[in-house]
């Protein structure tokens, strides 16, 4: 099990594979200057091991870069923040 993060823009996500051909997926959607990281998921196979956190740490380090704000549309990017306050800032 590789845990390299990709970024897939064409697939607008970013990717950690598994076991088994699955993935670990941090899925958005851009426009106006954001990202909208809407959903997160990871294989019951996966879980545990921090590749959710470990996906949306780079989808932040990716906004930042980009001078890009995030929407947290999805539920598990406010436990993300409660562990790493200083991604808070690109919060819009």
């Amino acid at each position: 099990m590789s845990q390299d993060v990709t970024h897939q823009p064409d697939r607008g996500c970013f990717v950690i594979p598994v076991d088994n051909g699955d993935e670990v997926l941090l899925e958005y959607r851009s426009g106006a200057g954001a990202l909208d990281f809407y959903h997160t998921f990871v294989p019951e196979s996966a879980r545990g091991k921090g590749l959710a956190e470990k996906v949306v740490q780079a989808g932040f380090a990716f906004a930042r870069s980009r001078g890009l704000r995030v929407i947290p549309t999805c539920s598990y990017i406010g436990t993300y923040l409660r562990k790493h306050p200083e991604d808070q800032d690109l919060i819009k």
